[in-house]
C-alpha cells in the first residue's frame, strides 16, 4: 500500500519507501513488517505546530490505521487529515467535553480499537485535558505509547538563548490583572526557566505584569513557531514589554523567562532600599515584595511585613 511521504512544502505526496522504523529493522536484520498495524491501544501523537513537513512518518501510520482519532477540534483536525490525505473517523475531545467523551473513548480501547489521540497542534497533553485520558487508560490497564514530534514549548526553549537545563512549563496565565500577577509570585522564586503561552491581544499586559513582579529578567517572545514568519524577540522584560505595549503580534506566542538570579543576603537597609525602588518604579507593595523576595531569597512574607511598616499610605492591591 503506498505511504504518506511530507515534503518541505507540507504537501503530501505518495511514496512506496519504507519507514524509519522499518528501515531501523531491515537494518538490524530483522524482517520488515511492512503493512502490519501496532498493537491495540492509546497513542498520543503529536501534529505540527506550523510547518507540515514536521510530522513524523510513525505519526503518518499510526494515524492511516487508527480505528479512532480524538482531537480538540473536528474541523482542524479534519485539515489536517486531508493533507496527509487520510481518512479515519474523528471524535471531539476537549475541555468542555471530556468528562462526557472519555467513558466513550474508554469503551472504544476495550474493545481492542487503536485510538490516537492529537492536539490542534503540537503535542497533546500540553495544555489540554488528554491527561485524564491517560490517567483512565492507566487505571484500566489500557496500554499508552507516545508518538513524540512537534512542541511549541521546546521549540520556543531551544530558541529562547536562556539556560535549559532547567526549565517550567506555567501554561496560559490568567485572563484578569490581579489573578495573573498573583500567578506570577507564585513562580518567582523558582529556580528555572519560565516558559508561558499567551495570546496576541494580552501579550503587552502580560509582560507589562512579568516586568512588575519578575524585574528585569532576560526574556524571549517567540511567535509563529516553524512558519514562515518565524520571528523571536529578546530583551529584558522592561523592552519586550514597551514593545508590544500597543503593538500586539500576529499567530502563536510563546514567552520564555529566564531564572532569578542567585539568591543574595541582603542587610534590612538594603531590603528598604530594593523595596523603595521598585515601589517608586511603579509596583505594588506585594508585587514588590515578591521581586525583593526573589531577588535576595528572604521569604516573602517577611518582606510584606517589612514592606507595610514602610509604606503605610495604602499603596497595596
Amino acid at each position: 500500500m503506498a505511504r504518506q511521504r511530507i515534503d518541505a512544502t507540507g504537501m503530501g505526496t505518495s511514496a512506496t519507501g519504507p519507514s524509519l522504523e522499518q528501515a531501523k529493522e531491515e537494518a538490524e536484520g530483522r524482517p520488515a513488517r511492512l503493512g502490519s498495524k501496532p498493537a491495540p491501544g492509546l497513542y498520543l501523537v503529536a501534529t505540527p505546530i506550523g510547518n507540515m513537513g514536521d510530522i513524523t512518518y510513525r505519526a503518518v501510520e499510526t494515524l492511516r490505521v487508527a480505528d479512532l482519532v480524538a482531537c480538540e477540534d473536528t474541523r482542524i483536525s479534519g485539515k489536517l487529515m486531508t493533507r496527509l490525505g487520510l481518512d479515519r473517523p474523528l471524535t471531539p475531545y476537549h475541555e468542555h467535553n471530556s468528562e462526557r467523551a472519555l467513558p466513550q473513548i474508554i469503551a472504544k480501547l476495550k474493545e481492542g480499537a487503536i485510538v490516537t489521540l492529537i492536539s490542534d497542534a503540537g503535542t497533546p497533553l500540553v495544555s489540554d485535558p488528554g491527561y485524564r485520558l491517560v490517567r483512565a487508560c492507566v487505571a484500566e490497564g489500557i496500554p499508552v505509547t507516545a508518538l513524540p514530534g512537534a512542541s511549541a514549548v521546546m521549540a520556543a526553549l531551544q530558541l529562547s538563548a536562556l539556560p535549559t537545563d532547567r526549565f517550567m512549563f506555567a501554561g496560559f496565565l490568567p485572563n484578569k490583572a490581579t489573578a495573573r500577577r498573583q500567578a506570577l509570585r507564585e513562580v518567582a522564586a523558582v529556580p528555572a526557566t519560565l516558559v508561558f503561552f499567551e495570546s496576541p491581544n494580552r501579550l503587552g499586559d502580560s509582560l507589562a505584569d512579568m516586568a512588575a513582579v519578575l524585574g528585569a529578567r532576560e526574556a524571549a517572545v517567540a511567535r509563529e513557531l516553524t512558519k514562515l514568519h518565524e520571528e523571536v524577540a529578546r530583551g529584558d522584560l522592561f523592552t519586550l514589554a514597551n514593545r508590544y505595549a500597543d503593538n500586539p503580534p500576529k499567530g502563536e506566542v510563546v514567552v520564555v523567562v529566564s531564572p532569578p538570579d542567585a539568591p543574595q543576603t541582603a542587610a534590612p537597609e538594603e531590603l528598604d532600599v530594593r523595596l523603595a525602588a521598585a515601589v517608586n518604579g511603579g509596583a505594588s507593595l506585594k508585587d514588590a515584595a515578591a521581586l525583593v523576595a526573589a531577588e535576595t531569597g528572604h521569604p516573602r512574607r517577611d518582606i510584606y511585613a517589612r514592606a507595610l511598616k514602610l509604606f503605610r499610605s495604602g499603596n497595596d492591591e
